[in-house]
């Protein structure tokens, strides 16, 4: 039996699909079909922020899971709502690729010159740039990699910030100009992962997907999840969190900025990884102990 693995149809989504299918098949000498699936987050032209976030580009994935037309899906986890949905479940968390963002444009963040215009479609970003470069202007922008990227060449930005890991994966890091460590700028909760997504009452193909999990990426972006959830922050609070998993303990670190980049609350806690989902949640309490709920409110809709 050949497993129907649903993608959107962008670059990126069906080069990520694709590195799962290969190691599916790599690893269990079975065939994976790629099915392609156009979702409303591809073909709108509305902002994310306004079409309710991150879900957007996931729900008619899901549609075609529950449909019986697809029998696994491929996203990003960082698409992927942080609310449980009990139809479906994570059956695997390939190994992550490279966490940080990156920065495309012909010089480092630092040599931008005063008033240049830098894009990006985050408000994380932006919050967490304002913080290190006031001086400069933050362009909301949206659009596939090779859409944004076109806007440097084209002059009409003078640079673009992107995760490190899609530019890799779609063969541009020859344009990358600068990669920000995570002192600099905290990623997204799960970014540079992928989410193997299946329906839960499928026991079968749990198992089968299970060869693709990795227990580090699945223990530190637990970690980074909860923040999140714990803060009940969506696409319009600027929320950074990293967590790495080493084999016996769980370091995370996460921040709520504000979106002048003046004020932000940043913590850091470690524990164990078995324990990844509490170690989330208390260091959000901590968070907002410290006062981030305020921030958040300042820009919340």
């Amino acid at each position: 039996m050949t497993l129907r693995l649903g993608t959107r149809r962008s670059l990126m989504a069906t080069t990520q699909s694709g590195m799962v299918a290969d190691l599916y098949t790599e690893r269990t000498g079975r065939a994976i079909e790629l099915v392609g699936i156009t979702t409303f987050g591809d073909v709108t032209k509305a902002h994310l922020a306004q079409l309710g976030g991150t879900g957007v580009f996931v729900s008619a994935l899901r549609d075609k899971l529950v449909e019986g037309e697809v029998d696994f899906a491929v996203h990003s986890l960082k698409d992927l709502p942080t609310k449980p949905d009990p139809r479906f479940t994570l059956a695997a968390l390939p190994t992550r690729h490279d966490h940080r963002d990156a920065l495309v444009g012909s010089v480092k963040f630092a040599d931008l010159p005063p008033g240049a215009r830098v894009g990006t479609g985050s408000p994380r970003r932006v919050a967490m740039l304002s913080a290190l470069r006031p001086d400069l202007e933050y362009v909301p922008i949206r659009g596939n990699a090779d859409t944004r990227i076109g806007k440097v060449t084209s002059g009409e930005l003078d640079a673009v910030v992107l995760a490190a890991a899609g530019l890799s994966r779609i063969g541009r890091e020859a344009e990358i100009a600068q990669i920000f460590e995570v002192e600099e700028l905290l990623p997204a909760p799960g970014q540079g992962c992928l989410a193997v997504e299946c329906l839960a009452d499928r026991a079968d193909l749990i198992d089968f997907l299970g060869v693709l999990d990795d227990p580090r990426t699945r223990s530190a972006v637990d970690a980074e999840r909860a923040v999140l959830s714990a803060l009940e922050a969506g696409c319009s609070a600027p929320v950074g969190a990293f967590a790495f998993d080493d084999g016996q303990t769980l370091n995370l670190t996460a921040a709520v900025v504000a979106l002048d980049g003046r004020e932000s609350v940043r913590k850091s806690a470690a524990g164990s990884p078995s324990e990844a989902d509490r170690l989330g949640r208390l260091l959000a309490a901590e968070m907002l102990a410290d006062g981030a709920d305020r921030l958040m409110g300042e820009h919340s809709h």
